[in-house]
């Protein structure tokens, strides 16, 4: 399955507030709710050339092993970007930070082993598009490492996860949705999930519309369509 691609501006993002505030938050966030444990596991045994997509400030870029030969940063709002910029100076691999949407990745088809979506499928404007996108990018039998927000199973959360995401959540959260079934949608775009496990953020106190999220590991299947 693939999906031409279609152009977007430069910084067709642009949540300038949110932006200072997510900074803040995540690296508070590292410590005090585990994000760090979380992305080591998330990164963990990765190698070759990797995309990721929605990078934000980099928090990931230190977790990377090195194995990995380089990572292809994708993040599409300027003021996480230029963050994302100081954070690659500091990483232990190569990092090339650049523009771009996850609707239409500014890189040739199947050029990445690995490709990596951390809390970024949940704030997409087309998931169905950005999943394209990312198994184009993949070469057959690639890798998609994802950590996302997702629909609480609990009913009632659900329904406030629901209620959030037609009001106000979208835009505090720089577009944020939190009932999304990234899960499925995963794999309704064609690929094979390995692994997963459900995962509440942070795993103490009180559970929040966000808590509820999702860590796994999916593949691009070796089948090309020709179509």
């Amino acid at each position: 399955m693939h999906l031409r691609s279609t152009k977007i501006p430069k910084d067709a993002v642009h949540h300038p507030v949110f932006a200072r505030l997510y900074a803040r938050m995540s690296v508070a966030a590292e410590t005090r709710a585990g994000m760090a444990a979380i992305r080591s596991e998330l990164l963990a045994g990765l190698s070759g050339r990797i995309i990721e997509i929605g990078v934000g400030n980099g928090l990931n870029f230190a977790h990377y092993p090195p194995a990995v030969s380089e990572v292809v940063a994708i993040e599409p709002e300027r003021s996480l970007r230029q963050l994302a910029v100081r954070a690659a100076l500091r990483a232990g691999i190569p990092v090339d930070v650049v523009p771009g949407a996850a609707e239409a990745l500014p890189v040739k088809s199947e050029a990445f082993d690995g490709a990596v979506a951390s809390l970024v499928l949940c704030t997409v404007r087309h998931v169905e598009r950005s999943l394209a996108e990312i198994e184009r990018v993949l070469r057959p039998g690639g890798e998609l490492r994802f950590f996302e927000h997702v629909r609480a199973d609990d009913r009632a959360m659900a329904t406030v996860q629901r209620a959030l995401d037609r009001t106000v959540w979208p835009l505090l959260g720089g577009g944020c949705h939190t009932a999304r079934d990234t899960l499925t949608a995963i794999e309704e775009a064609g690929f094979v999930v390995e692994t997963y496990r459900k995962v509440k953020m942070p795993d103490w106190g009180i559970r929040l519309p966000t808590s509820a999220c999702v860590l796994g590991v999916a593949r691009r299947t070796t089948v090309v369509d020709a179509s």
